[in-house]
């Protein structure tokens, strides 16, 4: 099938690192790293083609990829976001 290819998971992490450019905000970069490490272990001949294990690795890979990323590029201790404006005044 076309999930147990590792190209269609680097592809797929290509596409979600391009995404988040245009969407800032470290979301979608977290999914992409997720994404290239199960093509990786794919293409190293770590994982079997099973869906649910390819699915396993790429949300545990993808949560531990956002962890680290809201880690190193995240909200920073003591910042605060300070709203110089409502949304409801005109």
């Amino acid at each position: 099938m076309l999930w147990q290819l590792w190209w269609v998971w680097m592809i797929a992490g290509a596409v979600l690192a391009i995404l988040e450019i245009l969407v800032s905000g470290f979301i979608l970069l977290g999914f992409a790293i997720g994404a290239a490490l199960t093509g990786l272990l794919l293409w190293l001949g770590v994982l079997g083609g099973s869906l649910a294990t390819l699915i396993l690795v790429f949300a545990v890979g993808s949560l531990l990829a956002w962890l680290a990323l809201r880690r190193v590029v995240g909200v920073r201790h003591g910042q605060v976001k300070v709203w110089d404006r409502d949304i409801n005044e005109g």
